[in-house]
């Protein structure tokens, strides 16, 4: 019996390729972002290297923020031989609006605690009461 040589990347070669661990390619490929490779004749995967291009595709717009599920849409315009430009448009400016907010969030975060650190007491405060950081003020709750 002859073995059929199929050439190609194992599952671990194309992890290695793209700098990822051999379960996020199955994953991806359970999950419909790699469609099924072929299979050698011991069953073994066989990426071609459009298998590179889409993963690099897909990590690429996860640095970005983009959900898999969104990620999933635009390869899945893209198989067809659509351009995925103008959904992949809108995404990204719905991606923007919310690094916008995050940094929103993040300023303000920041705001409040530098105010925090500014209002605490000198170094020979005494220590604080339980549940606080800071001990009573005079007459009043602790803060």
């Amino acid at each position: 019996m002859t073995a059929t040589v199929v050439p190609g990347r194992t599952v671990a070669e194309l992890a290695a390729a793209v700098g990822v661990p051999p379960d996020t390619v199955r994953y991806y490929e359970r999950t419909g972002l790699l469609p099924p490779p072929r299979r050698t004749s011991a069953g073994y995967r066989s990426y071609d290297d459009g298998a590179v291009d889409r993963m690099r595709f897909i990590q690429g717009a996860q640095r970005l923020g983009l959900r898999l599920a969104d990620i999933r849409a635009l390869l899945e315009i893209r198989d067809t031989g659509t351009c995925p430009c103008e959904p992949a448009g809108d995404l990204l400016r719905r991606r923007l609006g919310e690094v916008d907010a995050e940094i929103a969030r993040l300023a303000a975060l920041r705001t409040e605690m530098a105010a925090m650190a500014e209002a605490l007491p000198a170094a020979d405060c005494p220590p604080p009461s339980p549940g606080t950081w800071c001990p009573p003020t005079r007459g009043g709750e602790p803060t």
